[in-house]
């Protein structure tokens, strides 16, 4: 059994140093915890329910609900499923005249405005 290990470790160490990785990172196991299927569909309907809400703002909704949960495991859920918070856009600026009435520039060719 030895001689198995030896080598394994042999070729690890090899595979390793061409790569250039530590050979711990190749042993490390990740866990997730029990409730991450559930905390991930809630933050994914809390976020299209209130579109303009970050991850900041859905953390204190979450933590509302009863959720025991920090903002850096909202956010890294957060970026593995994709959302964003949509861009505002500008309001249309107004031409205003004293009288109140409203000018709006009209194309005066194609592809003018």
């Amino acid at each position: 059994m030895d001689g198995i290990r030896e080598k394994y470790d042999l070729s690890e160490r090899h595979a390793c140093r061409i790569v250039g990785q530590h050979r711990g990172t190749q042993r490390y196991v990740s866990t997730l915890p029990a409730d991450e299927d559930a905390l991930t569909r809630a933050i994914i309907a809390s976020a299209s329910e209130y579109g303009r809400y970050g991850y900041r703002r859905v953390t204190a909704l979450l933590q509302a609900a009863g959720w025991q949960v920090g903002k850096d495991r909202v956010q890294r859920i957060w970026r593995r499923e994709g959302l964003k918070v949509p861009q505002k856009h500008r309001p249309r600026s107004r031409l205003w005249l004293n009288d109140g009435s409203c000018v709006r520039l009209r194309p005066l060719h194609r592809n003018h405005v």
